[in-house]
């Protein structure tokens, strides 16, 4: 079989590297020292696995077919020919051992000095579920098909106790105190539906706290006379909440400069008296007419958003919502429109290996900055790498005063989406030094992204973690996950991640997995 593929084939390559990292944890299932037929290799299921997955091959079915008939897949197999359902059985069996080879493959790219950490770049892609969006249900709905169900559960019975009444008036011997176990017991269907309607109200208990807090931090910045930063809220009684306090912190902060005024004017009047003149100027008369039109325009902001949310009545019970397909998955926006899925996550160096990955059901990405930043750093001290990151660099997504201002390296986070900051950039023109001493994380945030260096090394993330989902997406055609629930999905990503750091090893100059 030698002769059948160049020295240099990916495959030999593939063989070489689960055979130089660690993979006891897939022979512990499969010690093959009982009765029984002996399992297959599982260096040679998981060599099987990285060579499909690195082909763009993810269907069980058609790696069985390849076994038979590409040279390549059946050198790796050793001419066996495992079945679709044994391939399919053994990435579920060791979904936890698949998402370990990240680190040992990663550890093999730190070995061949592909683990930089001077500027890493994270960012997310939306990956789509095993499931439909057309599967979501609310709560209402739910309800409907359960009572649907436990009606035709009812009818069942009755029927199946009729006919044994029958059955017992004819004299004949049946078991007919009990019932078929597929009446008995409460079906799949069933169970994911209370599953999903348990779901639904635990979404709602999260979002009635979510609106709780949001009203309180609109309330606590009307108090301090500012107007909050950030996005607006989708929820129209959390927009209601957030309307009011801009109102209250925009007349709040304009009595404090007409106070102010005042002030200055009484000053300049008893100075001008004390010199015998008569102060120059006007005097202020109260809220000027742009003050007074920006009032007027945060009073039609409050009306229009209460209107909102009278019409909206209680929306908890209208935007909470499960997959009864896949529970886990969540509704994400992409910018093709709407998918079933997850939030992938993953950060990328300047030699675009991947350093960590993770999935997540959060569809925005701003909360998953500090937790991608301490993904990599576990990463990295899990593979032995102890150098500190230098740079992290995120899109517009992440942005928040928390992020910029949470602890751990420094970063390079966007304000805006990246035509719009490059358009503002080319208006306000460059900057130079550090920020003003009494600038907001915001200001600070916006004059490092308009300094040369700044500009210069936010520009890397383009060339970094994105063209690591377009191969993934189009060269590998990955788009979306196999199997359902969180757990398959992390795994899986992890895999797909771990062929994607093997297809740089493969292509760097002389790598050494030994």
């Amino acid at each position: 079989m030698r002769d059948w593929l160049d020295e240099g084939h990916l495959a030999w390559f593939v063989l070489d590297v689960v055979e130089a990292i660690d993979t006891s944890k897939f022979h512990a299932l499969h010690p093959n020292d009982g009765p029984g037929r002996p399992a297959y290799d599982p260096d040679m299921m998981l060599a099987l696995l990285f060579y499909a997955y690195m082909s763009g091959v993810r269907s069980s079915r058609r790696i069985e077919s390849l076994c038979r008939t590409d040279a390549a897949f059946r050198v790796i197999a050793g001419d066996v020919v495992p079945d679709h359902s044994t391939i399919a059985r053994f990435t579920v069996d060791h979904e936890k051992a698949i998402e370990g080879c990240f680190f040992e493959v990663l550890r093999l790219c730190a070995a061949a000095g592909l683990v930089s950490v001077g500027t890493i770049a994270i960012d997310g892609t939306k990956m789509a579920a095993d499931a439909s969006l057309k599967a979501n249900r609310s709560s209402r709905a739910i309800e409907a098909e359960l009572e649907r169900l436990r009606a035709k559960a009812k009818l069942v019975i009755a029927e199946a106790r009729a006919a044994d009444a029958a059955e017992d008036a004819q004299g004949e011997l049946f078991a007919s105190d009990r019932l078929p176990v597929d009446l008995s017991s409460s079906g799949g269907r069933r169970a994911r539906l209370e599953a999903a309607l348990e779901f639904i109200e635990d979404q709602r208990a999260a979002q009635r706290a979510e609106a709780a807090a949001e009203a309180a931090k609109a309330a606590q910045a009307a108090a301090e006379g500012r107007q909050l930063a950030g996005r607006k809220p989708t929820d129209p009684h959390q927009a209601l909440a957030r309307a009011r306090a801009d109102l209250v912190a925009l007349n709040n902060r304009i009595d404090a400069e007409v106070a102010e005024r005042a002030a200055a004017r009484a000053r300049l009047e008893t100075q001008a008296r004390l010199e015998g003149r008569t102060p120059r100027g006007p005097k202020p008369d109260g809220r000027r007419p742009r003050e007074k039109r920006w009032v007027a325009q945060a009073e039609a902001a409050v009306a229009a958003a209460w209107a909102a949310a009278e019409s909206a009545g209680d929306t908890s019970k209208a935007t909470a919502t499960a997959n009864v397909t896949d529970l886990d998955s969540r509704i994400m926006k992409t910018a093709k429109g709407w998918v079933q899925g997850y939030n992938s996550q993953a950060s990328v160096n300047e030699n675009q290996v991947v350093l960590a990955c993770l999935v997540s059901q959060d569809p925005n990405d701003v909360r998953l900055y500090q937790p991608m930043v301490a993904a990599t750093e576990q990463a990295l001290s899990n593979v032995g790498v102890t150098n500190a990151i230098g740079t992290v660099l995120a899109d517009a997504g992440y942005w928040s005063e928390d992020n910029a201002t949470a602890e751990g390296p420094d970063r390079l986070i966007a304000t805006l989406k990246d035509w719009k900051q490059r358009k503002a950039a080319q208006e306000m023109g460059t900057t130079s030094g550090p920020p003003p001493a009494d600038a907001t994380a915001l200001e600070a945030m916006e004059h490092r992204l308009r300094t040369p260096q700044g500009a210069h090394a936010y520009a890397q993330r383009s060339h970094t973690v994105e063209p690591v989902f377009g191969d993934t997406k189009t060269n590998r055609g990955f788009h979306s996950f196999r199997r359902r629930g969180l757990p398959a999905a992390a795994s899986e990503w992890s895999l797909i991640n771990t062929v994607h750091n093997l297809a740089k090893l493969f292509h760097a100059p002389q790598p050494d997995v030994t």
